[in-house]
């Protein structure tokens, strides 16, 4: 690959995981519930899972579920249903999340899954692979493509938690923090829009 694609394809990397989207909000208010500490799982299943993604959009999948829209199609709604069950998680959230309270941040795991339902990620995966990566290198180009952004990835998404960490105190407030995940819950299910289209 090419040094200046290869710096495109990071900064195509950087924008699309540090702009808002499904992951960034839920990261926002899981650091605001939770804390920067007990949301690390959910951002490391981010990385992972959309790294997982990623390969398995550039050696096929993406190629396949376009010749199967019904099923690209379900894919995209069961993420919206997911979503929207999450956002209405977050908006009846009352008291902020501490020690071993009965609520939790998402896991490792349920991160990783996400990604494969949620219609940003795929998006991402899919135009991420169809610009960056060479048909006659195809394994070594997808494997660049998946390295870039596991390695821009956590730090972006990270940002996220952090911004939410840092306003625990000020949303200590049992009314803020009731207003603020009503509305994070919103933008939740506002950022779907674009991709349900």
């Amino acid at each position: 690959m090419p040094l200046d694609t290869f710096f495109a394809l990071v900064l195509f990397a950087f924008s699309t995981s540090i702009t808002p989207g499904p992951n960034n909000m839920m990261l926002f208010a899981s650091g605001v519930n939770f804390g920067f500490r007990r949301t690390i799982p959910h951002m490391f299943g981010i990385g992972a899972g959309f790294f997982s993604l990623l390969i398995g959009v550039g050696l096929g999948l993406g190629a396949l579920l376009h010749t199967m829209p019904l099923v690209y199609a379900v894919l995209k709604f069961a993420g919206g249903a997911y979503l929207v069950w999450i956002a209405w998680k977050i908006a009846s959230s009352r008291s902020l999340g501490e020690g071993k309270s009965s609520a939790a941040p998402m896991s490792f795991f349920s991160a990783a899954a996400f990604q494969w339902v949620n219609p940003k990620a795929w998006v991402m995966a899919v135009t991420a692979m169809a610009t960056y990566t060479d048909p006659e290198l195809c394994l070594a180009s997808v494997l660049i493509v998946g390295l870039a952004f596991a390695v821009v990835n956590v730090p972006s998404v990270s940002t996220w938690a952090g911004f939410g960490s840092a306003l625990r105190e000020w949303l200590s407030d049992p009314v803020r923090l009731k207003w603020f995940n009503i509305t994070m819950a919103v933008l939740l299910v506002a950022s779907l829009w674009p991709m349900l289209k």
